[in-house]
């Protein structure tokens, strides 16, 4: 009695355990639920919130799939030289994605890395910010004739509308709003920094575009976030540099006969 009482509670248990490791059962094989946990795994990894909602799809998802395969390796798609062919991209893509993870999990950008990228950039950016308007003619002598009628009392910002060649700054009055010298030719950045605020250049000054009459309006500061604002942005590129840099390691040290990348000389 006691056997034939472990034989049937047995009998039990066993489906159970089945279905504790496998999300179904089709045609009489498992769908195992490392499947399901791939799936949700990839979706996590793209950014999106694994909700019940988006597990319950994912667990129809991987019944389906499994149920359309069974049809397929029925038809003999699985033997064809097209399926074969695609799985050996398949199989190279999903290998090259997990090494690409591998390395960005255990190469990540640190908070040093992105603090000096920081410091970097904020040097090349701080500084005094111009805020000019100007008027672009073709000829000095018509640059010579504005800045007389400007310094006669005519409206700069009426001029610049009128005879200004700078499509961008010219329906606006001249207006360029706020940058810094080094941002123009150097000979507009030159002159324009050695003006005080509400001054004309008294001359014109001469670029590869024309001939220029600047008046400067006002200065200011170059402002720059903080670091915990740019920290995510500064950490997400150093990662995608330093797998880019692995990439590029990894093109040059290959041994390749008789090919050339197309974007080399």
């Amino acid at each position: 009695m006691k056997r034939t009482a472990l034989v049937a509670a047995a009998a039990l248990i066993l489906p159970l355990a089945v279905q504790a490791q496998n999300v179904a059962i089709v045609n009489g094989k498992a769908v195992p639920k490392t499947r399901l946990e791939t799936l949700l795994q990839q979706a996590s990894r793209s950014g999106q919130p694994v909700t019940p909602e988006m597990e319950a799809r994912a667990r129809d998802e991987v019944v389906l799939r499994e149920i359309f395969a069974q049809e397929a390796e029925r038809r003999g798609v699985g033997a064809t030289a097209e399926y074969k062919a695609q799985l050996e991209l398949l199989r190279q893509t999903v290998l090259i994605r997990e090494l690409f993870a591998q390395y960005q999990k255990k190469n990540p950008a640190t908070e040093a890395e992105a603090r000096a990228e920081y410091d970097k950039v904020k040097a090349t950016v701080s500084g005094t910010e111009y805020r000019a308007r100007h008027i672009l003619v073709e000829s000095e002598e018509e640059a010579k004739k504005l800045i007389a009628q400007i310094q006669g009392g005519a409206n700069f910002e009426e001029l610049a509308k009128k005879h200004s060649k700078d499509p961008g700054s010219g329906e606006n009055g001249g207006d360029l709003d706020f940058a810094k010298p080094d941002a123009y030719v150097p000979e507009f950045g030159q002159a324009m920094a050695a003006l005080k605020k509400g001054e004309l250049t008294a001359t014109p000054v001469k670029t590869q575009f024309g001939w220029h009459i600047i008046r400067l309006e006002e200065t200011r500061e170059a402002s720059f976030p903080s670091f915990d604002e740019v920290k995510p942005q500064l950490m997400q590129r150093l990662a995608q540099q330093k797998l880019q840099n692995y990439q590029d390691g990894l093109r040059k040290g290959a041994k390749l006969n008789g090919y050339k990348f197309s974007n080399e000389e």
